[in-house]
């Protein structure tokens, strides 16, 4: 707490303006919250669609499963961005966050982190105990075995960081159906998959800030042709998922395996572009429309 208000007085007069809002929204990082009630949603929409359910008559389950998992994912970056105060600094990215421009407190982060996770747990669990489950086995994987274990010690940090990424669509099926089936635990291994080429293209960009912060991940430590290696094994073990959600129908299936096979040539012409930070980008841009249009398309495809 100490090195946070140092570096925060150091850096006053650079601290840009910001409101109580904006500075809360950064805190429980509002863009992975937004992007995890997509799959969340997805997942209850599906498990309503295959048990034969109307929205409609579930109302009270989609706002409990939607703001429980918010309030979880919120929480738990909360606790995160308190866990991380002394690298955040170092990093370009990370070092306008409220907690190390010292415009929240430290105290105020935790509460906002427990009440959070709390009372997201307890409103998944007025859903199913499978639910709740699952909800608190995220809050765990990206809390401890995730921020306060691996990312600072092992290269597959971001393997093990996968895991609580995984969990929403889960969550979202798990509320209306516990008893998972084969399309939800498919849907958990898309989204574990997923993550890796994601985050390693993501790191590649900011692989400088990563060696600074002392944060070991895989361009950090093994390079960039090591893991371009890496992202394109992670993309082509998406190829077979497709194939296992033929419940979704036949054009979803064709949209997935094109997506799929897109991302592995663009991860294959990697191998001859000159500029690895440019492919990077381009493989980052491709993963985040990749994620949305087929979680998306799972929606549409059981409308039409």
């Amino acid at each position: 707490m100490a090195n946070t208000k140092v570096i925060s007085s150091i850096e006053e007069t650079e601290i840009p303006e910001t409101s109580a809002l904006k500075d809360f929204l950064a805190l429980i990082k509002i863009g992975i919250v937004n992007s995890n009630l997509i799959t969340t949603f997805t997942g209850m929409w599906l498990a309503f669609y295959f048990t034969g359910q109307h929205f409609l008559s579930s109302l009270d389950t989609m706002l409990y499963t939607l703001l429980g998992t918010a309030f979880i994912i919120a929480g738990s970056c909360s606790l995160n961005n308190y866990i991380d105060r002394d690298i955040d600094p170092i990093m370009e990215r990370t070092k306008g966050r409220p907690t190390v421009t010292g415009k929240i407190s430290g105290w105020k982060v935790l509460t906002i982190g427990f009440t959070l996770t709390a009372l997201g747990t307890m409103l998944l669990f007025l859903t199913t105990i499978t639910a709740g489950i699952i909800g608190l086995i995220g809050i765990f994987s990206y809390v401890v075995l995730y921020t306060m274990w691996s990312k600072r010690l092992y290269v597959s940090n971001t393997i093990v960081g996968s895991i609580s990424g995984a969990v929403p669509p889960l969550i979202g099926w798990a509320a209306v159906d516990p008893q998972l089936g084969l399309v939800p635990w498919m849907l958990f291994l898309m989204m574990f998959i997923w993550q890796p080429p994601h985050f390693y293209a993501l790191a590649m960009k900011r692989c400088e800030e990563y060696r600074a912060a002392g944060i070991p991940m895989l361009p950090v430590v093994k390079g960039f042709q090591r893991t371009k290696h890496h992202i394109v094994a992670w993309v082509a073990l998406l190829l077979p998922i497709p194939f296992f959600l033929t419940p979704l129908g036949l054009p979803f299936v064709i949209l997935s395996t094109l997506f799929n096979v897109g991302w592995l040539i663009l991860g294959i012409a990697g191998y001859k572009m000159k500029d690895d930070l440019k492919w990077a980008k381009l493989m980052f841009v491709y993963s985040l429309n990749y994620l949305t249009i087929l979680f998306v398309a799972m929606v549409i495809v059981t409308v039409i």
